[in-house]
């Protein structure tokens, strides 16, 4: 379990390497202790950090796609989805992963039923069915997107010395906030409304001469039109100084699934699927509390009884 979900090494390779030291273990064997091992015990441990994450006011959501190869009334080649959920910098370190066959909004709504506060995003129209719920922005992305622009634009354009404009903007976005980095809520709360906030008008102001004179396809119009459309959600961070500047919290949460992902390639089921939330959740959250994963894995699985209860 620790060498698949935390060091990312696939089943059949497993099988590979315990037959060379004379232990036949089928993949599917393996697969199935997996699956066993998440339905039968750690799946009251996720419960019970479900529970725990509910409770919060701060949290970072992400998604990235899936393949799962057999799955009733769907072709192998449809996109299903992994799901993260997160904490804040505020509370306790609790990771968890959801699978489902969708992107839809409605997966989101029934997950966080009962939540009520700030969740981080990338800027997914998904999120905006929750309720009780301000989203807050990634100014990450939209610095992402300038440097696109500056990328595709042409040497020596204007547009360059433009796009350039709004790359400044999100650096210095992330200047005050490495300026005030460790210290307390209210004290960056205090700071950023000295020094963040005028920065946020004086960019507001500039988005909106900018958006009539460039091309709405180009690049930098969609730098525009991404900053423009996302403004609420990128400014929300000045209503708590708990609040952060971007959703990388959340993207580093989803990123060992992804890297995971490119080893495994695909889950054979549904079942597996929803094991492999369960099983990364566990991981994931227990290298957030500085645990080892395989010695957390071991105390888990000897103290079944009292994780069940």
């Amino acid at each position: 379990m620790s060498q698949k979900y935390v060091e990312s090494m696939p089943l059949y390779r497993q099988e590979q390497h315990l037959a060379r030291f004379g232990i036949p273990l089928s993949r599917q064997t393996l697969a199935n202790w997996m699956i066993q091992s998440a339905e039968r015990w750690l799946r009251h441990l996720y419960a019970r950090m479900h529970t725990h994450i509910l409770k919060q006011d701060i949290l970072h959501a992400d998604e990235t796609s899936l393949q799962v190869l057999h799955e009733e009334g769907r072709e192998a080649s449809n996109s299903s989805f992994m799901w993260l959920y997160r904490t804040g910098r505020g509370g306790p370190p609790i990771v968890l992963y959801d699978y489902q066959t969708t992107r839809a909004s409605k997966h989101p709504v029934k997950f966080l039923s009962g939540f009520k506060g700030y969740i981080h995003v990338d800027g997914y129209a998904g999120y905006h069915a929750l309720t009780d719920v301000t989203l807050v922005g990634c100014v990450a992305h939209a610095r992402r997107k300038f440097t696109e622009a500056l990328a595709a634009l042409p040497k020596g354009s204007t547009a360059v010395v433009e796009a350039q404009t709004g790359l400044d903007y999100c650096n210095k976005l992330f200047t005050i906030e490495r300026e005030v980095a460790g210290q307390s809520p209210q004290e960056r709360f205090k700071y950023r409304q000295a020094h963040s906030r005028p920065t946020v008008e004086s960019f507001s102001a500039w988005l909106k001469y900018q958006a009539p004179r460039v091309l709405p396809k180009s690049s930098f119009g969609q730098a525009l039109a991404y900053c423009r459309n996302q403004w609420d959600k990128l400014t929300a961070f000045l209503q708590d100084g708990r609040l952060e500047l971007d959703n990388n919290r959340g993207e580093r949460s989803i990123k060992p699934f992804v890297i995971g992902r490119k080893n495994w390639l695909f889950c054979n089921t549904p079942k597996g699927a929803k094991a492999s939330a369960t099983i990364y959740s566990i991981v994931e959250t227990a290298k957030e509390n500085d645990l080892n994963p395989f010695l957390y894995l071991q105390f888990l699985f000897e103290h079944w009884n009292f994780i069940k209860h």
